[in-house]
């Protein structure tokens, strides 16, 4: 009968080792050359008949080593199940010769294993640790600012005659040329349309005035800001890292020019934006705008509270590691090994987000947080109308077309396991705030966009 013992060789690192007798074995070895004698198709032997010795001689080592490696895994699996033993991956093969697997001496083997043990570790209070919300205070600035880009949005183009105003919209040619001005063979042309005011300021003026099928020949970087420059390079296919494509001579020549008649602010213009019809006034109408654009900073307070609580779970949790086994571990995976030197590089982010798996893993099955396909399957369908609501349109819920695309979209096993770690991402977080008691900071749009965007340049650094 096969026997299991464990021993202790590291922090949170076993050494599993199982001893087969040969009764653990020689049944199934048996059963196999039986079979294999059955199916063997070998000349000059009727199918079925083929004497054993030949099949023994034939295929017996290879099902030997076989059948002995699987009784092996079989009785490790049961130890590990039967024992409730909480693991890293998976065992860890010590190194055996199986050289000593000896179809004609059948013998007791010993096959020796490693194992990381998954540590018990606490979750800090969350309640006890210090949170901040930041409250984005809605200034008639941001208001009206955003009444002036819906105008502008909902606004008609009306042809003008000539560039007069940074707020002009452009139709242009862009057509890159030679140090001579000429049509470069082979080179870049796309058109594109632009405000004035996308163009770098010192470069402005030279665009006062000009009418249709006018033009300029410019370089790329003496025209536009770097920001606004990688974006043009992006539309035109030019590498924007490349120093060489910046320097790029183009002409940009006038196809139509344009400026947006804003919106009136009126019931009409409210109804298009509100068609439930709540907003009728122009006081109805700055309230509305008020209150999104406090939502829009309410989610993003919302977003930084979470980024809040995942460094504090993460600094506050205190997770021992079997280490010694996961760079072992992570040595083996892979086609190509990993050299020592890489493992030690890699083996801090291998860590933190192990650790992050662990302190997720402990919410989830101490709290039961749950995901539906029922939530899975919404997801997606809200992903859909996002999508063409973006378009400028949105199918009716019961389409038949969308219940195809939600079914097919549900066989798409990636998608299902993305959708529904992000679903489950989703309610850890809305678990935590539950738990946390931050305190309110009030501050300004900028100075926390300013924040926010420090936080993630020192994190991608």
């Amino acid at each position: 009968m096969a026997t299991v013992t464990k021993e202790n060789i590291g922090k949170l690192h076993e050494k599993i080792s199982v001893k087969l007798e040969k009764g653990d074995y020689l049944p199934s070895f048996e059963k196999a050359l039986k079979e294999n004698s059955k199916k063997a198709n070998i000349p000059g032997f009727r199918k079925g008949m083929v004497p054993a010795g030949l099949i023994k001689k034939m295929y017996g080592p290879s099902l030997f080593t076989d059948e002995v490696l699987r009784s092996v895994d079989r009785e490790l699996v049961s130890y590990l199940q039967n024992d409730k033993v909480e693991i890293f991956a998976q065992p860890l093969p010590l190194e055996t010769d199986l050289n000593q697997l000896d179809v004609n001496n059948p013998a007791d083997y010993i096959f020796h294993f490693e194992i990381g043990m998954k540590p018990e570790f606490d979750l800090p209070d969350l309640a006890s640790l210090a949170t901040t919300r930041y409250v984005v205070d809605v200034t008639d600035e941001m208001i009206n600012s955003e009444i002036t880009r819906l105008q502008n949005r909902y606004g008609n183009m009306a042809d003008q005659p000539e560039v007069a105003s940074e707020d002009n919209v452009l139709n242009v040619l862009f057509t890159e040329v030679d140090e001579n001005a000429s049509e470069l063979e082979g080179g870049v042309t796309k058109d594109n349309s632009l405000l004035v005011k996308y163009f770098s300021e010192s470069f402005r003026p030279n665009l006062m005035g000009k009418k249709v099928n006018d033009y300029v020949i410019v370089k790329l970087q003496d025209a536009f800001d770097d920001k606004e420059l990688e974006t043009i390079m992006g539309d035109l296919g030019l590498d924007t890292s490349s120093i060489d494509a910046r320097a790029k001579s183009f002409k940009i020549q006038i196809t139509k020019i344009g400026l947006v008649e804003k919106k009136e602010l009126n019931e009409e213009f409210f109804t298009q934006l509100y068609p439930s019809g709540e907003v009728k006034t122009e006081a109805d109408f700055r309230n509305k705008v008020k209150e999104e654009i406090g939502a829009y900073w309410n989610s993003q307070a919302k977003n930084q509270i979470h980024d809040q609580v995942f460094h504090l779970l993460t600094d506050k949790t205190q997770i021992e590691f079997p280490e010694g086994f996961l760079k072992k571990w992570m040595g083996s995976q892979g086609e190509e090994p990993k050299s020592a030197e890489e493992i030690e590089k890699e083996f801090p982010t291998f860590l933190n987000q192990l650790k992050w798996t662990l302190i997720t893993d402990k919410i989830v099955n101490e709290n039961n947080v749950q995901v539906s396909p029922d939530e899975v399957k919404n997801f997606a369908k809200q992903q859909l109308f996002g999508y063409m609501g973006g378009m400028g349109g949105q199918p009716a819920d019961d389409q038949p077309w969308v219940n195809d695309y939600i079914d097919k979209m549900m066989k798409d096993r990636k998608y299902v396991e993305d959708a529904y770690n992000r679903l489950q991402t989703q309610k850890i977080f809305e678990w935590t705030e539950t738990k946390v008691n931050p305190a309110d900071q009030h501050i300004s749009a900028d100075d926390f966009t300013k924040m926010v965007e420090e936080h993630q340049h020192h994190h991608h650094a």
